[in-house]
């Protein structure tokens, strides 16, 4: 796909049809990834054709817009929130909104940048970071990724460490391995539900996941598949007698199969750890009242042991001022919120930092009779930043995020928190609040 650069704006009249053709790349990413505060501006973000709001940002020069979009500034999120975009795709997008609001003005200021600027495609970053999978930390690519399903075993995902569930898997081969995870399978989505992650990226959080669960084991039965296949072609050749032969493939291979004898030693200890982490399993705030916000000695999370253990306070004790919710733990945290009873550290390192609140809800329209669901930007944004969301759980590009109740349940999606820190999914109308137009419903019918 051509790439879009700042010299076309030189084109003048936006209704051209050569201009047209010349922002059809910057307009596809402004529609997946920036149409949902540029479009409405929410959050003060200036709207798409509003010369007004745009014209001092480019009074500022392109060089500033770029910055901003990439890094971030105020309310808006490094990249929209969505770090898997290219900058060279971010700057795309900005030159689209540029040339829709700045008309003639804005093309020409933005033109004098371009020089110093269309350098920066050729050079093609991502491509060099593709040209160097074997640096990719399969482990960081876990954490960001995987770790949601495989850290827990939700929807029959098999759990990271879990010798006896990864043992059929690591036989059946790593390109089965790596197939069903770049393509999905059964629950599973495909990349993990990222579409954006590069395959290199994928493979290396395969690899890591298949050493902590193969041991030797594991690390012999993926050398042995490409082992077996390949002296297949030879073996005509040099008949049955090419036994030194095998070993330099072995060798060859053995930087892929490498890491399993290293993290073996890491995976042993790791075993222990399961009990612990069940602590935390889905749905464990739908236990009964009496069950449920034990005192720290005696909720499994913290160490019975430990004389700090004691000091702790227990969360039934915290919980008596607050207001009640007869669902989750028996708190209605938006209502403490709102009352001023609770107050969340947006930074845990700046106590005086002040959250960027997104005023914007999200309507999704559901089948049957049931009420839409709304998700309400507002309640969430006031004590998490965009980053716990996005791109791990939901992929902030249209179209990217199939949710349903199904993915709900098995601690996916919106369940990645409901039924564990949040209030559960048996409160349906919590977000299954937006009544449907009887109107519009008969003349559906």
């Amino acid at each position: 796909m051509k790439r879009v650069t700042i010299a076309l704006m030189t084109a003048g009249a936006l209704g051209l049809a050569g201009a047209a053709t010349a922002w059809a790349d910057g307009k596809t990413v402004y529609d997946t990834n920036c149409v949902a505060c540029h479009g409405s501006g929410v959050a003060g973000a200036p709207k798409m054709g509003d010369a007004a709001a745009w014209a001092p940002r480019i009074k500022a020069g392109q060089a500033a817009l770029y910055e901003s979009a990439i890094k971030g500034k105020k309310g808006m999120p490094a990249k929209g929130g969505n770090p898997a975009i290219p900058d060279a795709d971010v700057k795309a997008a900005v030159d689209y909104m540029v040339a829709q609001s700045g008309g003639k003005s804005g093309a020409a200021k933005a033109a004098e940048k371009a020089p110093e600027k269309v350098p920066e495609k050729p050079a093609a970053p991502a491509k060099t970071a593709e040209a160097a999978p074997a640096a990719v930390d399969g482990k960081a690519v876990y954490g960001k990724a995987c770790a949601a399903c495989h850290g827990s075993g939700a929807a029959g995902a098999p759990k990271l460490g879990d010798a006896a569930a990864w043992g059929p898997r690591i036989k059946a081969g790593q390109a089965a391995l790596y197939e069903s995870a770049l393509k999905g399978k059964k629950a599973m989505p495909p990349k993990g539900g990222n579409p954006a992650l590069p395959d290199a990226e994928v493979k290396a959080a395969v690899d890591y996941m298949v050493a902590q669960a193969g041991g030797k084991g594991g690390g012999e039965k993926a050398a042995e598949k490409p082992a077996e296949k390949a002296p297949e072609a030879p073996a005509p050749k040099e008949a049955a007698a090419p036994p030194k032969p095998a070993a330099p493939e072995r060798a060859a291979e053995a930087p892929k199969a490498a890491p399993a004898p290293t993290q073996v030693a890491a995976a042993k200890p790791a075993a222990p750890i399961s009990p612990a982490a069940e602590v935390n399993a889905f749905n464990r705030l739908l236990k009964p009242v009496g069950k449920r916000n034990l005192p720290p000695t005696q909720d499994g999370i913290h160490d019975p042991a430990n004389d700090g253990t004691q000091l702790l306070q227990p969360p039934m004790d915290a919980f008596k001022t607050l207001p009640r919710s007869p669902g989750g733990n028996g708190v209605n945290w938006v209502q403490a919120l709102e009352n001023n009873k609770i107050a969340p550290r947006y930074d845990k390192a700046d106590p005086k930092a002040e959250p960027v609140v997104m005023d914007l809800n999200i309507v999704r329209e559901v089948k049957g009779s049931m009420p839409d669901v709304v998700y309400p930007h507002k309640q969430h944004t006031e004590w998490l930043d965009c980053s716990n969301c996005h791109p791990a759980i939901f992929v902030p590009q249209k179209g990217a995020n199939q949710i349903s109740m199904a993915a709900i349940l098995l601690g996916q999606k919106c369940g990645v928190c409901h039924g564990k820190v949040a209030f559960p999914v048996s409160e349906c109308r919590l977000c299954h609040s937006k009544k449907k137009d009887t109107i519009t419903t008969g003349a559906a019918k």
